[in-house]
């Protein structure tokens, strides 16, 4: 792999990663006239969030109100939501979806031109905005993507992968890529995403493994909670080409239901992930068999068209047959430590979306909370980062260039990948975290450290050795402070 070249761009602001976040950010800091950098590994609009299908989860209904979504996030979270970046997300959601719209976001209209909101698993009534059926994410990243590239004050590195954060005088102060070193005056902010795709059964692109984690940690960020990794129910299993395909929880919200072998349904399908999940896998546990059945025959095609197209290309119609589905690895509560205006726990360094870890998710994740995450904490980011005062400018040596380039972020073998869905999937025990604790990946190690800390099961985190939710732990954040340092925190 080659190094870096000596190519510099200087900005204001660097973001890491151009999902749904790191779009937001970049344009948000863009309109306030800042010099922005957007480095991408993938090509624009190919990014994890273009494959999201949920929505954004916003109070704009009038039955709806900001108590009840608080309530059904804390209620989901399972006594390890924090507060108050509950009650910004809820607060703050609905003004980024407006914003959305005045920036070309065309939202799903109901037959009156208002907003056509959803029903999905833990909300108690319909709050969750779509774009194209279950395509919102594909939407909203396209017309991120085509205002990043054409606004001047963005400059976007397509193609170029980060290999580590540059620090100077205890703060951070640029990224090191393959391509170019990036140096930011007023702050580097990651939007990289979550890790997944290091589990071997995932909803998640390939390149969903955590980078932005390990860069952050090594370059001195605390983690947290990174045990807490939420499996989401209804992924296909058993279909040639799509294997992990998610098939939405909007389609259960719109009447699709669960079914065992005897065509019975087991679980109520709107329940919040980690109960069904856990449902669909003590019955998978205790039959032998791979997968249950999801009945879509009810629902209108014309409805979920992306959903139903691909299913149709790879040989399964949902309008004649039940689709064959059981969990798989689909988002991360934990990540890099932030407070509630994105900053982590070193100087400069900004995290925003699944890549953050604000507490806000709690052991179990709202439905489609994490798409209006995206957006409201990334605008609070930009407005910390930009009312901070600029630092002076300063070059890294080539010798800090040359030592930053050589740490490429590991990528999982399959074997690692095999390892966490075996030691540290949907029910956890101490002999297999013991075993996934030596790994060669970083990250895994981490994952099983603060997994065999946790000694309960809440949310989506299940241990076979501890079933029953230990009190004294409510409220309690597993942090990772160093290679070996791991302490307790309670967040408020």
């Amino acid at each position: 792999m080659p190094g870096p070249t000596a190519r510099t761009h200087q900005a204001d602001i660097a973001v890491v990663g151009a999902g749904a976040a790191g779009l937001y950010a970049a344009i948000c800091a863009a309109r306030e006239g800042a010099r922005v950098v957007l480095v991408s590994a993938a090509p624009l609009a190919q990014t994890a969030s273009y494959w999201a299908q949920g929505g954004l989860a916003a109070t704009l209904a009038p039955d709806d109100s900001f108590e009840r979504h608080l309530q059904d996030t804390e209620r989901a979270g399972r006594d390890l939501v924090r507060r108050s970046a509950a009650e910004i997300l809820v607060r703050e959601a609905p003004d980024c979806v407006r914003d959305l719209q005045s920036l070309g976001v065309r939202f799903d209209a109901d037959r009156f031109g208002g907003l056509a909101l959803g029903l999905e698993g833990g909300h108690s009534v319909r709050r969750v905005v779509h774009a194209g059926g279950s395509a919102t994410g594909r939407r909203v990243v396209r017309q991120l993507s085509a205002l990043a590239v054409a606004e001047p004050r963005i400059t976007v590195l397509e193609g170029s992968r980060a290999r580590g954060l540059w620090r100077a005088d205890g703060a951070c102060r640029g990224v090191v890529c393959e391509s170019a070193t990036v140096l930011a005056s007023r702050g580097v902010l990651l939007g990289t995403g979550g890790a997944a795709a290091l589990w071997a059964r995932t909803t998640n692109p390939p390149g969903s493994q955590g980078v932005g984690l390990v860069l952050a940690h090594a370059a001195g960020a605390a983690l947290a909670d990174l045990e807490l990794l939420q499996f989401h129910p209804t992924a296909v299993i058993g279909v040639p080409g799509r294997e992990g395909f998610l098939v939405t929880e909007a389609i259960r919200g719109e009447g699709a239901t669960l079914h065992d072998s005897s065509g019975e349904r087991f679980v109520d399908e709107l329940a919040p992930r980690d109960e069904v999940s856990r449902a669909i896998e003590e019955l998978l546990v205790g039959t032998g068999e791979r997968s249950v059945g999801l009945d879509m025959r009810a629902i209108d095609p014309a409805h979920f068209p992306n959903v139903v197209g691909a299913l149709r290309e790879a040989g399964v119609d949902p309008s004649r047959e039940l689709v064959p589905v059981a969990p798989a690895a689909h988002y991360m509560m934990g990540g890099i430590v932030t407070d509630l205006d994105g900053r982590s726990t070193v100087p400069g360094l900004y995290a925003v979306g699944e890549a953050s870890c604000t507490g806000l998710h709690g052991a179990n994740r709202l439905a489609s909370n994490s798409l209006s995450e995206c957006f409201v904490f990334a605008r609070r980011a930009v407005v910390h980062a930009l009312g901070a005062e600029a630092a002076a400018p300063q070059d890294p040596s080539a010798a800090d260039i040359a030592e930053l380039a050589a740490h490429e972020p590991p990528t999982a073998t399959a074997q690692t990948r095999e390892a966490l869905w075996r030691d540290a999937g949907i029910v956890r025990r101490p002999e297999g975290l013991n075993r996934l604790s030596e790994d060669r990946h970083p990250l895994a190690r981490l994952i099983a450290r603060c997994a065999l800390a946790r000694e309960e099961s809440r949310g989506a985190h299940l241990r076979a050795d501890f079933p029953e939710r230990e009190p004294s732990l409510d409220h309690r954040h597993a942090v990772v402070t160093g290679e070996d340092g791991l302490e307790w925190q309670t967040w408020h």
